[in-house]
């Protein structure tokens, strides 16, 4: 299965290239449900699921961490 990360926002940011990320989730390819359940925008930042466990990808999800470790081999 393929997944992405998708980006979370605070409250009241709108999604953009600028916006500062709040948390970033895994989500499958080009999915808005995150793994550990949260919908997020469609128009949301993406990247790669191999970002998982950089500097780019934090702060990420415990909960989609979790949960992308059982999908992956």
């Amino acid at each position: 299965m393929e997944h992405e990360m998708r980006a979370e926002y605070a409250d009241g940011v709108t999604p953009g290239p600028d916006a500062p990320v709040k948390i970033w989730h895994m989500v499958r390819l080009e999915g808005i449900k995150a793994m550990c359940g949260r919908i997020l925008s469609e128009s949301a930042a993406t990247q790669p699921a191999d970002l998982w466990g950089t500097p780019e990808g934090e702060p990420f999800c415990h909960s989609c961490g979790a949960m992308y470790l059982r999908e992956v081999p």
